[in-house]
């Protein structure tokens, strides 16, 4: 089982990075979005459709894009214990099944009054190309916090009735 520790907002600092997050986002990936968002927007799950877009083929959900952003805060930077307060997010380019997406964290400034930080949350793909860019608001937790990496369940894609 993996141990997820955090940076406590006492050793946290401006300049701090994390890239350490990539997945690579599978047919999976996009069914089971869609599944538990709701969001069946035809470019995300029909190729016939989607090929008519100006993408020429499905792309991922943004929020399957953003998501990883959450996960990377709450796993590596500030990690277990901290708080996701805001994000502000600008899609850039389009993800497709079969490309890989790294998070890049930086601390762009610590707010020591309220216990804060802004990180910036950009997403690159596999070529080097921004695909997100943003900022977060983060209240990483105070001292140390390490934990078990809580146990998932395994998830069967069956075909629809």
């Amino acid at each position: 089982m993996r141990k997820l520790k955090n940076i406590p907002f006492e050793e946290l600092t401006a300049g701090a990075k994390d890239a350490s997050l990539t997945r690579t986002l599978t047919e999976e990936d996009l069914l089971l979005f869609a599944k538990v968002s709701g969001d069946t927007n035809p470019v995300h799950l029909d190729e016939s459709f989607a090929a008519t877009t100006q993408f020429e083929g499905r792309i991922a959900h943004g929020m399957w894009t953003a998501s990883l952003i959450s996960c990377a805060l709450a796993t590596r930077l500030p990690g277990p214990g901290g708080i996701y307060l805001g994000q502000e997010l600008k899609f850039l380019r389009p993800v497709k099944v079969g490309d890989t997406v790294t998070v890049e964290l930086e601390v762009l400034e610590i707010n020591e009054r309220r216990q804060r930080a802004t990180v910036s949350t950009n997403v690159v793909n596999q070529d080097g190309k921004t695909v997100v860019k943003g900022k977060a608001e983060i209240m990483p937790s105070s001292g140390d916090v390490e934990v078990d990496e809580y146990p998932l369940p395994d998830v069967e894609l069956k075909p629809a009735r």
